[in-house]
């Protein structure tokens, strides 16, 4: 299984983006299987959980989310998305696909978020 994150860039304070996580290697019919998650490394700092969701079950949050992220999944396309809106420069760090199961662990490349005052 590899994990591709794309959907990242610079933006200004209070913008939006909308990262994408696509999964290849895996099975359609066993992609709901997955626990997918979006985490994030600041420069400096560890790389920190932001939220992840299963097939059922609602979705996990970091507190620092604050209600402007939306983490949502498309079984059909394999994918994890994190909506985030209302940026603050704080969210500046690199942003990490994650997928587990019973079995595997895996992390995806890394997509960079750049928000600007």
């Amino acid at each position: 299984v590899q994990l591709q994150a794309s959907g990242g860039g610079s933006v200004q304070v209070g913008g939006s983006l909308r990262l994408s996580c696509a999964a290849s290697g895996v099975i359609l019919s066993v992609f709901w299987q997955y626990n997918m998650g979006w985490y994030r490394q600041a420069p400096g700092k560890e790389r920190e959980f932001v939220a992840d969701i299963t097939d059922s079950g609602p979705p996990n949050y970091a507190d620092f989310v604050k209600g402007r992220f939306t983490i949502t999944r498309d079984n059909a396309r394999k994918r994890v998305y994190l909506q985030m809106n209302g940026l603050e420069p704080e969210d500046t760090a690199v942003y990490y696909c994650r997928s587990t199961s019973t079995s595997s662990n895996l992390w995806g490349q890394g997509t960079e978020v750049t928000v600007s005052s």
